[in-house]
């Protein structure tokens, strides 16, 4: 059915409520039909749409079509279409209602050419076609069309960083906030961003997430893809973080990008920044002298004398150590070339024996790998001795809080505390300790084996009947953790357990070794064995016994 120049209007909706030809039957009603109240049989008006004139509404949306109202959603601004001249809702884009869309659409498919190369005027010029309401989909007389495979597979290969680099003039900021209200960008790269969805969906079966986690990280990879200066190259970390002002895990998606090889963690870690800027106030050749070591402890050095990386808390406890020494060496001397003897021995005068043994072991750990690498003439530092510090008693206990969380109804805190107060594991053990670790009543850390308590087990097997319950498809391999790291094989965080327990658990700890020093009437190997200590890791305990014996006597 045409609608032209030459053919009448359909009549007004006032017409049809008059004639009763165009009120017809819902079908077969069953016998309640006869009866009164809200059941009672009645009558259907089947209009056409006041938008794109399909017959076949009613008035349960409107008098509009299920097309016609989705187009009212979409695009809300209204006024009088340049095309066909009706007051509808226009196209954000053209400005045309969507009856001039669809005509546009069934001429270029009864012309064989693409809707985008034809003008609304063009194909409006014989007049409009009209269909039956929401039957768009219906195809020679079928409701239903055979299969017809219209994608190929998709290619996982172009999930592999390009090897160009486009410039830029200058860095914009990302305002991803107003990404929310006009709109991201799609991917200028739709492949990737397919290739990057099989790779979610393989990763969200790996790890068991629900739909809604693994639509959120695809929404946050096409969102990133969308920035990109780039297209296909690596996806900066810089620009993940800021999907968190969004409330999206940017570490989930980080993730993601990096089993798939398309992270660049171009973030400078929190050590590098911190080191930089305590430094700052030195002379320039110092903070050149300090740059090397920071860079031979970070990474190592494979030359002689050779040297294995250490951990950030090292370093940075290591620095703070001698920042003091360097202060007041730095109002004096330029270079470290120039700091003898007699200047390590006026730094550590006149502080107490915590103070000057850790003050020596910072600079020493700077003097000996400058010496190694000849930036300096002598290490100072050589044949430089102080009395070792007498054992610091460790801050008593809250005995009434540990009982409470020994005795919790929160598995987590009642399997902590336990490990901590029985056995003194150390906290680093509590992060990484795995769940194949714990198996025959026993816990196995690397070379110590630890034969748990009868406490400590049952606290152990109701935290993993909880761990189970909660997170049955989690594949994390490590035995504690929570609802940020279920989902990927991360290990919790020191604050975390802080945080379960409301106290240090560095203090029960020490707490536990010292009640059994004091047991032990200080024997240091018995501490050795037990809590896998070093000698050096023993001592203050036997030495906090011993000062706490001669204080009594």
């Amino acid at each position: 059915m045409t609608t032209g120049p030459e053919f009448s209007c359909p009549p007004a909706r006032s017409e049809l409520s008059a004639s009763s030809d165009f009120f017809v039957s819902a079908g077969t009603k069953s016998p309640i039909w006869r009866n009164g109240g809200p059941f009672a049989e009645g009558q259907v008006v089947i209009e056409s749409c006041i938008d794109c004139h399909a017959w076949g509404v009613t008035r349960t949306l409107q008098w509009l079509c299920y097309g016609c109202k989705s187009w009212r959603e979409n695009h809300r601004r209204t006024g009088q279409c340049p095309s066909c001249g009706q007051e509808a809702a226009l196209h954000t884009v053209t400005g045309s209602c969507r009856l001039c869309h669809k005509q546009r659409s069934w001429y270029a498919k009864h012309t064989g050419r693409r809707p985008n190369t034809i003008a609304f005027t063009e194909a409006n010029r014989g007049g409009q076609q009209l269909f039956v309401a929401n039957t768009f989909y219906v195809h020679h007389g079928r409701g239903q069309l055979e299969y017809r495979k219209k994608t190929m597979p998709v290619d996982m290969s172009v999930l592999r960083p390009v090897a160009w680099q486009q410039l830029t003039l200058f860095d914009s900021p990302r305002d991803f906030k107003a990404g929310l209200e006009r709109g991201f960008l799609p991917p200028p790269r739709p492949d990737v961003a397919a290739a990057f969805n099989i790779h979610v969906n393989e990763h969200a079966n790996r790890y068991g997430w629900t739909v809604s986690k693994t639509e959120r990280v695809k929404r946050g990879i096409r969102i990133l893809l969308g920035l990109q200066d780039t297209p296909g190259a690596r996806i900066r970390r810089s620009d993940v973080a800021l999907l968190s002002r969004i409330k999206h895990s940017a570490q989930v998606v980080a993730h993601v990008l990096e089993t798939a090889g398309m992270l660049d963690n171009d973030r400078e870690p929190a050590v590098v920044r911190w080191f930089h800027a305590t430094i700052a106030e030195l002379p320039q050749q110092m903070r050149t002298e300090l740059t090397v070591w920071f860079d031979v402890m970070r990474n190592g050095s494979t030359s002689p004398p050779r040297q294995r990386p250490r951990q950030d808390t090292t370093i940075s406890t290591k620095l703070r150590w001698a920042m003091p020494a360097l202060r007041a060496w730095a109002s004096e001397h330029e270079s470290l070339c120039a700091i003898g003897r007699d200047n390590v021995h006026a730094a550590i005068a006149g502080k107490n024996a915590l103070a000057r043994s850790t003050m020596l072991s910072g600079l020493r750990s700077i003097f000996t790998i400058l010496k190694g690498r000849k930036m300096v003439f002598v290490n100072p530092t050589t044949r430089i001795k102080v009395d070792e510090p007498g054992g610091s008693i460790p801050p008593p206990v809250d005995l009434a809080r540990l009982k409470e969380l020994l005795n919790s109804d929160d598995p987590v805190k009642a399997a902590l505390s336990a490990l901590l107060a029985f056995h003194a594991v150390r906290i680093w053990q509590l992060r990484s300790m795995k769940l194949t670790d714990y198996h025959d009543g026993r816990l196995y850390l690397g070379d110590q084996v630890i034969l748990l308590a009868p406490p400590v087990r049952q606290r152990l097997d109701a935290y993993l009947r909880h761990r189970q319950a909660t997170w049955p498809t989690s594949t994390n391999p490590h035995m504690f953790i929570h609802l940020r790291n279920w989902s990927h094989h991360g290990q919790v965080w020191p604050a975390w357990i802080a945080i379960q327990l409301g106290m240090s658990p560095q203090v029960i700890r020490r707490d536990r070794i010292l009640d059994e020093a004091h047991a032990t009437s200080g024997d240091i190997k018995q501490l050795v064995e037990l809590f896998g200590l070093s000698i050096d890791g023993a001592a203050p305990y036997v030495n906090a016994v011993s000062h706490a014996a001669a204080e009594e006597a």
